[in-house]
């Protein structure tokens, strides 16, 4: 049994230990455009880049009106808001249509109604798409209708872009969270990000890493037609994620950067709120194959639980690994504490957020082979197209 301890123990220390020096190593070469040598407007041979803002919403009658608002009032001189209505039940349509009536909006917001999803298409990627084809920008700034700007964030992004010459740009935003549930969750959900996607490894063209957000995907209008359009995507649920990917892999220069509050979004209310949210997305994360999803539990359930117990209930020495373990994960805490708003002592709530995303993982899984497919705005995508329009 001593011997099982130490190589479980190793296992999971060598895996947080690496993994916490390598994101100490790479997390600072991340860019952040909230920097004061950010604050200047973007400089190119034919001057100021058009930039299209493009916004699908469907059912956004809460949030709508103020990211339009605030996407209006951009300090930015040559950029366009492009907000598509897409199949809306509720007054969203109604509210676009009135903000576009404002002088305000005169010349520099257009709206699209769908009121139809042509087969073989996911709804919001149809309406990026859709919204794609009347764009007139050199770059296409595809966000959510619950995003919200500072006066700023597209100026500095653009800015950035430019002098790295980068073709696709992806902003971190500022979750905005009002209780100890949503604290817990998306902290887990952040230590899980840093784990499985090594942000800082982007930029290099020698890696795989890639990086895509709903709240911010900036991509040269060049490089969108290149890559296939959002054609390319249109049955993908993780739209965003694989939008970074296909550039990627197609050999674009990709970044992604921290804005500090230049984009804010509150993505979930309460614990559930982050479970509902994720239960669409975790099994089209693992590719809509069961026998991955359940090592994937088990896989989770040890790399974060196992280091909790093992300082516990191990005797003597051969606790130590797991206390090496569990000490890179606190860090891991620290150094987002440092960035978002959540205090490194969410840490000891860790074994109970892993608890809740297993439990997602599960019912996303179930829920998904259940109703053989996903229900999702209103709609339902059969399970068999979405793993045939899977990149």
């Amino acid at each position: 049994m001593s011997y099982f301890h130490w190589i479980a123990g190793g296992i999971l220390a060598a895996a947080w230990f690496s993994r916490i020096v390598e994101a100490a190593i790479g997390m600072p070469k991340i860019g952040d455009v909230s920097r004061p040598e950010w604050d200047r407007r973007p400089v190119t041979e034919s001057g100021t880049p058009r930039v299209s803002i493009i916004v699908p919403a469907c059912n956004e009658e809460e949030s709508i009106a103020q990211t339009l608002d605030q996407l209006l009032a951009l300090d930015y001189d040559n950029y366009e808001v492009i907000a598509v209505n897409d199949r809306s039940t509720d007054t969203t349509g109604e509210i676009m249509d009135r903000i576009a009536g404002t002088s305000k909006a005169q010349g520099l917001l257009k709206i699209i109604h769908i009121e139809r999803l042509p087969p073989g298409w996911l709804g919001k990627a149809h309406a990026m798409w859709m919204a794609a084809q009347q764009a007139t920008g050199d770059w296409l700034l595809f966000t959510d209708a619950d995003v919200l700007f500072k006066a700023d964030a597209v100026r500095r992004a653009l800015a950035y872009a430019e002098c790295e010459k980068a073709d696709h740009v992806v902003m971190f935003p500022r979750m905005i969270m009002k209780d100890a549930g949503e604290k817990m969750m998306i902290a887990f959900f952040q230590s899980l990000f840093v784990f499985g996607h090594r942000p800082w490894r982007v930029a290099d063209p020698d890696t795989k890493d890639h990086m895509g957000v709903g709240a911010f995907n900036c991509i040269r209008r060049s490089v969108y037609e290149a890559i296939g359009t959002y054609k390319a995507l249109r049955m993908e649920v993780l739209d965003d994620m694989k939008l970074g990917k296909v550039v990627k892999n197609a050999g674009y220069a990709q970044r992604n950067v921290f804005g500090a509050d230049l984009i804010s979004i509150r993505w979930a209310k309460g614990a559930m709120g982050v479970v509902r949210n994720l239960t669409k997305n975790f099994f089209a994360v693992l590719s809509f194959q069961w026998p991955r999803t359940l090592a994937s539990c088990v896989g989770l359930a040890f790399l974060n639980l196992t280091p909790f117990v093992g300082v516990v209930v191990v005797p003597g020495w051969q606790r130590l690994p797991y206390a090496v373990a569990l000490s890179s994960m606190f860090l891991i805490y620290v150094g987002m504490a440092s960035r978002s708003a959540v205090p490194a002592y969410y840490f000891f709530l860790h074994p109970l957020s892993t608890t809740l995303f297993v439990y997602t993982m599960l019912r996303s899984m179930y829920l998904t082979l259940r109703n053989d497919g996903i229900d999702w705005r209103g709609t339902k995508y059969p399970l068999e197209e979405l793993r045939k329009g899977m990149v």
